[in-house]
């Protein structure tokens, strides 16, 4: 059993029903989600113990959102409670080629991006936790944020801990010349990872690393192995994915590690809600590791969780390991293409 941490932000997730745009609707369901709450609730799932390290209001929100992270198995111990906003983003859900949409609002005056440094004890943290994971999306915050990213991440090298970095990079957060401002956090947080969650166009467009190859998967086969050889990582991981027409999309996963490269099956299947998919892989071959799986093993159970991921309502994985090995060896064949 692994006692692992997540680095980041929780935040209220308000959706429109069914399909429908914003400016069609008179309602919105609540819920609550962040990259790191949907890898520690898919971890919990799976039988390890998750700790999600943050900062919320103190107020009945801060409050209904601590027992949104109790209820999916997440524990609080490391949680600090002040101040008064919590960020929240507004969801439409896509179908066929028209994409999902977030908007997010408030999101740099809430607790957890406004916390000092010195409110959290990162020492004590990462003398109880076995890995900490952290997200590309935090580092895009702002200059505290990033200096508590890489503070803690910084603490568990030095305790011999595992660190676990997902470049989750969006552009719209990081502004005009992002790939510029990310690249020194990006490569700072990647001299310390054990575990990264990345893909070629992360390692062409953030790290400006050049190929010749103009195939993702050649690409890929090129520039990952050169991406773990510069910054001594162990385990790289991601996945390719291909969008159809009729809201069908088709996910291969893919994972470096003892210098060899494994693909998983490719799997097609129709999307409900992607949102979250990605973590439910990154959950997957963190599992896969710590259970000592196959690489074949590790990321065709990732690849399955994230495909199960995405026809489950809200953010965060639900699936426990018995419903992936299961879905990994009586259905899959089915959609296989």
């Amino acid at each position: 059993m692994l006692r692992i941490g997540a680095f980041g932000e929780i935040m209220m997730r308000l959706q429109t029903p069914d399909h429908r745009l914003l400016r069609q609707s008179d309602s919105l369901h609540m819920s609550f989600s962040g990259t790191g709450v949907n890898v520690l609730s898919a971890l919990s799932n799976y039988g390890h113990q998750g700790y999600l390290i943050s900062k919320l209001p103190a107020t009945s929100v801060g409050d209904a959102a601590e027992a949104a992270l109790r209820r999916l198995g997440i524990h609080t111990d490391y949680l600090i409670r002040g101040d008064a906003y919590l960020g929240l983003y507004f969801l439409e859900k896509g179908f066929g080629v028209r994409p999902s949409k977030v908007t997010y609002t408030n999101r740099l005056d809430s607790s957890f991006n406004t916390a000092k440094l010195a409110e959290y004890k990162f020492h004590q943290v990462a003398k109880e936790l076995d890995a900490v994971h952290f997200c590309g999306i935090t580092l895009a915050m702002n200059d505290a944020v990033r200096e508590q990213v890489l503070t803690l991440a910084k603490v568990m090298k030095e305790l011999g801990k595992r660190v676990i970095f997902d470049c989750n990079y969006r552009p719209t957060l990081w502004g005009e010349n992002g790939y510029e401002k990310a690249k020194i956090y990006y490569e700072k947080m990647l001299y310390l990872a054990d575990l990264v969650m990345m893909n070629e166009r992360d390692a062409i467009s953030i790290l400006g690393i050049s190929t010749e190859h103009l195939t993702r998967k050649e690409q890929l086969l090129d520039v990952i192995p050169e991406v773990a050889r510069h910054y001594k990582i162990e385990q790289i991981a991601g996945t390719h994915r291909d969008i159809h027409r009729d809201n069908q999309h088709s996910l291969t996963g893919f994972m470096y590690l003892d210098e060899t490269m494994t693909f998983s099956k490719t799997i097609t299947f129709a999307v409900y809600d992607r949102i979250g998919s990605g973590d439910a892989f990154t959950s997957g071959i963190i599992h896969g590791y710590e259970q000592d799986f196959s690489a074949k093993e590790t990321v065709d159970f990732a690849t399955v969780a994230s495909m199960i991921a995405h026809s489950t309502e809200g953010d965060t994985p639900m699936s426990s390991e018995n419903d992936i090995l299961r879905m990994m060896s009586e259905s899959v064949g089915d959609v296989e293409r």
